[in-house]
């Protein structure tokens, strides 16, 4: 395993006393172990982790590492990636202990970046408000979700955001209505410039609290059904490619159930690799290969993952 940073480098040692000074002692964590914060439960660990408790501290917190020249990554709910088994050399902020402040006006209602999407659709149901449904059982963050237009059920974020508060490379802030956000499949303004959510307002209309809680459940239970919800995955490992199906190409490919070492695609959602138990990311990394070379041989489709990798070595 490569040294770590922090027992090498005397910027990071550096950087760890200024990122005290902004967040605390009890905010700044080093060799944190990664797979407590993943949904895989997979990944090696981060040479400091860090958890800014409002805006401010994660403006800062960001120009120290700028300022150190030290990699960073901002990190939501970790559900949609893959984290090497080196671990991540830098500092991994996270917003989904500080940022999670939550405001109503109305039919509007304003999240933080590190609100889970899955208790923005909560709040909105209690509030009687209609739009979030799709998102009941998305499990990424807010900030996360305006990063990938995530979306579920005919439904996605672009249908539901008025506004994106983000903060810039240059420490400014900026608001983007939505229509400057240029919401696509899985992608976003937001991915492409590498901006950084701080809160997202959705544009919610008033409904019939039970009517909306029916809908909601409805999404859950076919969740359920469809989906290996019991084992920890990214979600959906690859995109959907124009004119097909992922799932249906793997199940045809004859994929369903492959395994290498602890990972493997789901028997009972071909569309999902799992972690089986004791899964590392070079198992993930492997069947997720594995999985592209069969289809595009069989099909003449490349499959692109959905997934995100993270870590310096890959």
């Amino acid at each position: 395993m490569p040294e770590h940073l922090l027992d090498s480098d005397d910027h990071l040692r550096e950087l760890t006393w200024k990122l005290r000074s902004i967040v605390g002692e009890d905010n700044i964590r080093e060799n944190e172990p990664l797979s407590r914060h993943t949904s895989f439960q997979i990944g090696g660990p981060a040479d400091l982790y860090v958890t800014p408790e409002d805006p401010d501290e994660l403006r800062d917190v960001i120009y120290a590492c700028r300022e150190s020249e030290i990699p960073y990554f901002v990190l939501g709910c970790g559900s949609d990636l893959l984290v090497a088994d080196e671990g991540y050399r830098g500092v991994i902020i996270s917003c989904v202990e500080g940022l999670v402040n939550v405001a109503t006006d109305g039919e509007t209602m304003e999240c933080q970046a590190g609100v889970p999407l899955r208790e923005a659709s909560e709040m909105a149901c209690e509030l009687g408000l209609t739009g979030l449904e799709f998102a009941c059982g998305i499990p990424g963050s807010v900030g996360g979700a305006c990063f990938m237009n995530a979306g579920a059920y005919d439904g996605c974020m672009a249908d539901v955001l008025e506004s994106v508060h983000c903060l810039l490379a240059d420490g400014s802030q900026h608001t983007y209505g939505v229509d400057e956000l240029d919401f696509g499949y899985r992608r976003s303004r937001v991915r492409d410039e590498g901006l950084v959510v701080l809160s997202a307002t959705f544009a919610l209309h008033e409904g019939d609290p039970d009517q909306i809680r029916a809908k909601m459940d409805d999404f859950t239970r076919r969740r359920e059904e469809k989906q290996p919800l019991e084992l920890p995955s990214a979600g959906s490992t690859f995109k959907r490619p124009e004119g097909y199906f992922a799932g249906k190409l793997i199940s045809d490919a004859g994929l369903k159930g492959y395994r290498s070492g602890g990972a493997g695609v789901s028997e009972k959602h071909a569309g999902f690799v799992v972690n089986n138990g004791g899964a590392t990311a070079a198992d993930v990394r492997s069947v997720i290969e594995h999985v592209q070379a069969e289809v595009e041989r069989q099909f003449g489709v490349r499959l692109e993952p959905e997934v995100r990798f993270l870590g310096n070595n890959w």
